[in-house]
């Protein structure tokens, strides 16, 4: 269950880009899913189960909720990006990857997250997003075609062997 938990943290960090609203996500999903755990169909995966269940609660509470108050989403500069200083000092490459994707509209934002760091196939995608799998491709080809028109990547040293990478 820990590892599912770690993907449910992700994607409520994602969706959000709060720590306490992540957090509060994955507490409402656990919970919501103990409640219709007669629902969950065996055999199948759970993990894409407990992701489609925050996706819904962060799309029928939670950001219409921030929405009605008038606090709309967070602009991605004042979000924390995964520990985005803790990543810049040990992993530089990471994190210009994560700020490439990170300032992506939020449907593309998520889609990439989905299939490329989960690792989901486009279908299960389609299903946690509760879209249809050509609104999956479309994004993900749009994502592609935005992060294409970004400068290359800076490379850094290699400190054992002062190679480029």
């Amino acid at each position: 269950m820990g590892q599912h938990l770690a993907r449910l943290w992700r994607y409520g960090l994602l969706l959000s880009r709060q720590r306490h609203v992540a957090e509060d996500l994955v507490q409402a999903t656990c919970v919501r899913a103990l409640e219709r755990a007669g629902q969950f169909e065996p055999g199948t995966r759970m993990d894409r189960w407990l992701l489609s269940i925050l996706h819904s609660i962060w799309l029928n509470e939670v950001r219409a909720r921030r929405v009605r108050h008038g606090q709309g989403l967070v602009d991605a500069d004042n979000a924390l990006s995964f520990d985005g200083e803790y990543v810049a000092q040990t992993h530089v490459l990471a994190a210009q990857v994560i700020r490439r994707v990170d300032a992506l509209p939020e449907a593309q934002r998520e889609t990439v997250f989905l299939a490329y760091v989960e690792g989901l196939s486009y279908r299960e995608v389609a299903e946690v997003l509760q879209v249809p799998i050509g609104t999956v491709m479309s994004r993900l080809a749009a994502a592609r075609v935005k992060l294409a028109e970004y400068p290359p990547l800076h490379t850094v040293p290699n400190p054992s062997t002062g190679e480029r990478r």
